[in-house]
């Protein structure tokens, strides 16, 4: 009887039909006939074939998208009548065709799309089953096509989404080959973590930057395991509205990643490969004096030595090669659509022996089961291993560049004959730069699955349901390794390994109910559960005092193991109710519960609403019948939501931790120094925006326009106690912050001919961050070296340190032996705000230029308006180190002796204008049709990536960050500067 059953999927769909009936009842059961819909979709200005258009049935999951050709083709069974047949593709006008369905099943229709420069008809995904047309949303969603994420010479998917989306702060933390990304959306609103939530067509992905060996805040971010070239499109939320339908993990945002995917059609293979180049853009200027002090440490002696200066720089930088392979074929037939490739990736950095390699393979299979159900599986996996050299110097006293700016380069790095290297820092412990890149041993190795599996059902031809298991697992094993006898603080040897396990799921299910109220009016249903699992497992052991020739952490002085183990888990569910009113007044609201495992049962289950409401004003008869001609196109829109921080507090924080120990051979427990607190509460936020999208001239202008006002209360801090309460802190909800901003996004077309286009896009940003409460408190954020601060009225992250004492007119004052003293604040303080790492606005200039096969692409970032902290110049321009450019000025009696001494103490001296203009991408290509039999296209690519910077900035590069993705920002020490990239490429079609 249960294989009959499953034998007759018409049972199997009226079993279902009934059951759905039962809950909502408004359901009926008609005679339906099987109807194929073809046809081909083509561009207007060039008459070319459109693949990857949506064509599908209103209201409905039936339809597809064109395939290479622009030929679209699928099959519904529907009900006789009248039905709405809707037209949607990126960067074009959707278009709807009525037609009445009978007796006859082979339905054909042919469109031609006009391009749509605000993309208000393009179809994106907010959580739910049916994708949401742009025009109905009231908060601003952006996207970035396939199109725009190649040829960028970029070769993570994050650093590629650098100045393309408005409300996105991307910094590259580190120049290494693998270097972190942080992102950063509408600016910073926790201090437990400001990164959004990635997901990957329908899996919510792990980014964590783990720095399992330190190397000196340049830890990769696991986005670093995902391939560009497999990416169809990435769709940005910004703000709450995003959390409320996917949960509180989207308090921060959230950026969604979606694949490519086959086409019905004959086999479509491409062949892509690439070599690239690396650079160190610029040295940094250093001490080239020939003299030394006979004693530095004495500012009276002025006695000098002839000495040979050193450019330690060429020690441990060197150019970096790369190449990539990438090979891809997708197809189809008329039930089953698969897409799979392959790719490898070898990249060489500008530090010598460092290199990231990376494996990647993927599948895709969308298999239509019944007319009603389409499933899809998706695997993917990929090998990523590191040779990383360490660097930064915030935890560990070893590295390259961490050498170099302790070192006297007046000594020769170079080993002698017996391979032994000088000890290149006198006066404390650090590293022969030119040592540690040839003998330090350090790397990471990362194994990663990342898989779904997905059900969309059609109900009926109102209800329609979504399911999706999606797995994400990695484990990633790292291992240093520094060899007895060497230069470091670890003269004897130093060996760690370290792993972990981090294995996530979601569940999540969806369910939608479209219906027409009446013939002006639409009404949309959605609801949705999720239940989310992660558990994360650590293990590590460093060693020193080892054995020669051994590199493992066995075989030493255990100074440390340890083992974690992280059980997390999130579970919520919403339903969102949205109207529709002849296609041009939206309302939509939302209501959400979230709870997580790391708060306590009174606190962990939170409710949060969301609210929007769309009007495409330029619709209405007054409009084009007066102004509509030139002002084409006017969407007015607003959006409220709440949302809460569901991952600001570390798991078991709310408890009091013990520590194992022991007393006389015995196992006991000492407690820790940070106080549990039950009563904590995840922070809340709450966010307004509003704004517009507007077109002109034909739509040859687009433009959008968003401000948006967003408050967090109920901030957690790690708030100091008093000593008498015996603990040293406690985590409280106390805090309040807030972050007011605008964007601006302008689309144009000034030139478009048969043979010529010019697009000109260009963006800015502008946030204004503050933190308005911190319950009286003032506190250092951890890994800043107490530079970086939390102050109530101030932008988190300021610079808190000494200033210059300074008369009326704001000349430094120097002491009678013409010496900077410290400044005094009126109620005697040494130290005040003396900085701000957080811009004041950022933006971008894109121009592209097409002719006839031609086509170059450039494009400008700018971030303007935030300070560094150059810490590598606090160190180097030190007499008792040496090594800077200003020590040199003092030996040939420019300064006087001991002035970079006297500086070091007055950090004012060290924060700089960190405002960069760069040419981040300059990219020219030629396209060659169907060049021989069998090849349908070969595109030839030759691409610059951050090929200038215009700044002040007196380090290597303004745009690193050696806090990574913490909210430690504007912090260089030891970071390794981003590289000059050229890249050239060959792309098949075939």
């Amino acid at each position: 009887m249960m294989n009959y059953f499953f034998q007759r999927p018409s049972i199997l769909k009226k079993c279902i039909t009934l059951t759905f009936f039962l809950v909502f009842g408004t359901m009926a059961i008609a005679q339906t006939n099987q109807y194929t819909f073809t046809g081909t979709i083509t561009d207007n200005n060039s008459n070319i074939p459109i693949s990857g258009v949506s064509v599908f049935i209103e209201n409905s999951n039936r339809g597809a998208s064109t395939d290479f050709d622009g030929n679209y083709r699928f099959k519904a069974e529907l009900s006789p009548g009248t039905y709405n047949l809707v037209v949607n593709s990126v960067a074009h006008k959707s278009q709807k065709l009525s037609i009445t369905l009978g007796d006859q099943t082979e339905i054909t229709n042919d469109f031609t799309l006009v391009e749509d420069l605000l993309s208000l008809d393009e179809v994106v995904v907010t959580g739910n089953v049916v994708g949401i047309n742009k025009r109905a949303l009231g908060n601003n969603i952006s996207s970035v096509n396939a199109e725009n994420l190649s040829n960028t010479a970029s070769v993570q998917v994050d650093q590629a989404l650098q100045g393309k989306i408005t409300g996105a702060l991307v910094v590259q933390n580190s120049g290494d080959p693998a270097g972190g990304i942080s992102v950063l959306l509408r600016g910073a609103s926790s201090l437990g973590g400001n990164q959004p939530l990635y997901i990957l067509d329908g899996v919510i992905l792990n980014n964590d930057s783990n720095e399992l060996i330190d190397i000196g805040g340049n830890s990769q971010n696991r986005l670093a395991d995902i391939n560009p070239e497999d990416i169809e499109k990435i769709e940005v939320i910004k703000g709450a509205a995003a959390s409320a339908i996917y949960g509180s993990r989207a308090n921060n945002g959230v950026v969604q990643i979606f694949t490519k995917q086959g086409k019905r059609g004959e086999a479509q293979f491409r062949f892509s490969t690439s070599v690239k180049v690396n650079e160190l853009r610029k040295k940094i200027d250093y001490n080239t004096a020939p003299l030394a002090w006979v004693d530095p440490f004495d500012r009276n002696n002025l006695e000098t030595r002839p000495v040979e200066r050193f450019d330690l720089q060429d020690e441990f930088f060197d150019t970096g090669y790369g190449v990539e392979n990438a090979l891809s074929v997708s197809g189809g037939g008329e039930n089953a659509r698969y897409y799979v490739s392959g790719s490898f990736l070898d990249n060489e950095g500008i530090i010598k022996n460092t290199d990231f390699q990376r494996i990647n393979f993927k599948t895709n299979v969308v298999l239509d089961a019944f007319d009603w159900l389409k499933v899809t599986g998706d695997f993917n996996y990929a090998r990523s291993v590191s040779q990383d050299i360490p660097n930064g110097g915030i935890n560990a006293a070893y590295g390259a560049i961490t050498g170099f700016v302790f070192s006297e380069n007046s000594i020769d790095p170079s080993p002698n004959e017996s391979g032994v290297y000088p000890v290149t820092s006198l006066l404390v412990p650090r590293t022969n730069p030119a040592e540690a890149v040839e003998r330090f041993d350090f790397g990471n190795k990362t194994n990663r699955f990342i898989t779904s599996f997905k059900l969309d059902a059609e109900i009926t031809d109102n209800l329609s349901a979504s399911y999706i298991l999606g797995l994400d697992y990695y484990n990633q094993s790292a291992s240093a390794f520094i060899p007895v006898g060497n230069t470091s603080p670890n003269g004897s040897g130093f060996a760690r390994r370290s792993d972990v396990n981090n294995f996530q799921y979601n569940s999540d299910l969806n369910l939608t109910y479209q219906a027409n109220i009446t013939d002006d009016l639409t009404s949309t249903t959605t609801l949705g559960g999720t239940y989310q699992f992660q558990e994360v497992e650590r293990i590590g052991i460093q060693a020193t005092g080892l054995v020669p020739v051994v590199e493992t952490a066995g075989s030493g002085s255990i100074l440390e193991q340890g083992e974690t183990r992280v059980p997390f888990s999130l579970w919520g569910g919403f339903i969102q109710q949205a109207f529709g009113f002849k296609d041009k007044l939206y309302i939509n609201g939302a209501i959400r519960t979230d709870g997580s495992s790391a708060f306590s049962k009174d606190e962990r289950n939170q409710l949060y609403a969301k609210a929007g409401i769309s009007y495409i004003i330029s619709e209405e008869d007054f409009w084009q019948d007066g102004i509509g001609d030139v002002f084409n196109t006017l969407k007015l829109r607003a959006a409220w939501g709440q949302s809460g921080g569901l991952n600001a507090l570390p798991a078991f924080s709310r408890f009091t931790n013990f520590s194992p120990s022991a007393l006389n051979g015995q196992s006991s427990l000492i407690i820790g120094n940070q106080l549990g607190n039950v009563d904590a509460a995840p922070e809340k936020q709450t966010e307004t925006e509003f704004g517009f999208d507007a077109g002109f001239f034909d739509g040859r202008i687009g433009v959008e326009f968003t401000y948006y006002q967003q408050e967090v209360t109920d901030l957690l801090l790690n708030r100091e106690l008093a000593p008498t309460a015996g603990f040293g802190s406690r985590f409280e909800s106390v805090g309040k912050l807030e972050n007011k901003g605008l964007e601006l996004l302008i689309r144009a077309i000034p030139v478009r001919t048969d043979d010529f286009t010019w697009n000109l896009t260009t963006t800015y940003t502008s946030n204004d961050n503050k933190v308005t409460n911190v319950a009286g408190q003032q506190f250092a954020l951890a890994g800043s070296f107490s530079t970086n601060y939390v102050i109530e009225g101030e932008s988190l992250g300021v610079f808190y340190r000494q200033f210059y004492n300074r008369d009326a007119n704001g000349e430094i004052i120097l002491d009678d032996n013409g010496y900077p003293t410290t400044g005094r604040t009126e109620d005697g303080s040494s130290s005040k705000v003396i900085g701000d790492p957080n811009p004041d606005w950022y933006g971008s200039l894109i121009n592209e230029f097409k002719y006839k096969n031609f086509a170059l692409r450039a494009q400008f970032d700018a971030v303007q308006g935030f300070d560094v902290f150059n810490w590598n110049r606090r160190l180097l321009d030190n007499v008792i180190f040496g090594g800077g450019s200003n020590v040199g000025e003092e030996l040939l009696g420019n300064l006087p002796k001991g002035y970079g001494g006297a500086q070091a103490g007055i950090f004012e001296e060290f924060v700089e204008d960190g405002s960069f203009v760069k040419l981040r991408e300059l990219s020219l290509s030629y396209t060659i049709a169907e060049p021989i039999k069998y090849i349908d296209e070969i595109k030839l690519s030759l691409v610059g990536r951050n090929l200038v910077s215009w700044d002040d900035y007196s380090g290597w590069d303004p745009e690193v960050n050696t806090g990574g993705q913490s909210n430690v920002r504007g912090f260089d020490f030891g970071a390794v500067p981003i590289p000059r990239t050229y890249q050239f490429g060959i792309n098949l079609s075939f």
